[in-house]
C-alpha cells in the first residue's frame, strides 16, 4: 500500500474491535481523513496517548481502500495536556473540534484554512491570555466564513447597504437594514455588533474592552448562527456556559 506523510489534529476516536481504533483527522494537505490505528488499545501500544482527541501530530499513513491506516505517530503539540486542567477551556476545544469535523464534510479534500484556524485557535485556548469563550467565538465566526456562510456585521446581508445596522438574522447571513428586516430578527446592542465584528477579524483590543453583559449577547448570536449554518446541533456546545 502507498505511504503518505502529513500533519493532523486527532478530532474524535472510537474503538474497532477489541484492540483498535478509528481516528478521525484533519489533516493539514488532505482534510478529515479516518484512518485505523491497529492495537492503540494495549498498553503495549508504541502510539501511548499520541492519538488522542486534541493532540497535534505528523503522521505516516498508509492509503487504504475504506480507511487508511496509521503506521507512524508523534507528537508535535500535546494541546490536551494544556487544556484538561481547565474545564471552561477544554469545553471549548471541544466545541472547536466538534465544529471542524462538521464543516469539513468531504474526505481526503484539502482544507488547509480549516487546519489552520483549529491549530491556532488550540493554541490561543492553551495560551490562556485570552477568555476562552471570545477565543471560542472568533475561531466559529471564522470556521463559518471559510465554509462559506461569511456573516455581515457592516453591511446589510441581505441588500449590501452599508451600516451600522439594528437587526440580526442568522437566516440571512448576519446584520439587516429596517427595510430589510425580518420578522423574529434579534435586535443587539451597538457594542455587541461591534464585538462580533471584532471576533471575526481577530481585533483583540477591541474585544478586551467588551464588557460582560455585550459578551454573553455576542456568544448567544455566534451560537444561533451556528447553529443555522450546521444540520444538527453540536452536542459538545451544550456544557460550554454561553
Amino acid at each position: 500500500m502507498p505511504l503518505y506523510r502529513d500533519e493532523a489534529v486527532v478530532l474524535r476516536t472510537h474503538k474497532l474491535g477489541e484492540a483498535d481504533r478509528i481516528i478521525t483527522l484533519l489533516t493539514r494537505q488532505h482534510g478529515r481523513v479516518r484512518a485505523v490505528a491497529r492495537g492503540v488499545r494495549r498498553t503495549t501500544s508504541r502510539f501511548g496517548s499520541r492519538l488522542e482527541p486534541f493532540t497535534h501530530v505528523d503522521l505516516q499513513l498508509a492509503d487504504g481502500r475504506n480507511l487508511d491506516t496509521i503506521t507512524q505517530a508523534e507528537t508535535l503539540t500535546p494541546f490536551a495536556s494544556g487544556l484538561g486542567a481547565d474545564y471552561e477551556r477544554y469545553t471549548a476545544g471541544t466545541v472547536m473540534l466538534e465544529t471542524a469535523e462538521r464543516l469539513v464534510t468531504e474526505e481526503k479534500e484539502p482544507a488547509t484554512q480549516h487546519f489552520l484556524l483549529l491549530v491556532g485557535g488550540l493554541r490561543a485556548m492553551m495560551a490562556g491570555d485570552k477568555g476562552p469563550g471570545q477565543v471560542l467565538d472568533s475561531y466559529l465566526l471564522r470556521s463559518l466564513s471559510v465554509a462559506g456562510y461569511a456573516p455581515s456585521f457592516d453591511h446589510c446581508a441581505r441588500c449590501g447597504v452599508e451600516g451600522p445596522h439594528r437587526w440580526f438574522n442568522p437566516s440571512m447571513g448576519g446584520m439587516l437594514c429596517s427595510t430589510c428586516r425580518l420578522p423574529g430578527s434579534a435586535g443587539p446592542a451597538a457594542a455587541t455588533v461591534e464585538l462580533l465584528g471584532a471576533l471575526l477579524a481577530g481585533d483583540w483590543p477591541v474585544v478586551a474592552q467588551a464588557d460582560q453583559r455585550t459578551r454573553k449577547e455576542a456568544s448567544g448570536l455566534v451560537a444561533a448562527y451556528l447553529a443555522w449554518h450546521v444540520e444538527r446541533g453540536l452536542r459538545s456546545l451544550a456544557y460550554v456556559e454561553r
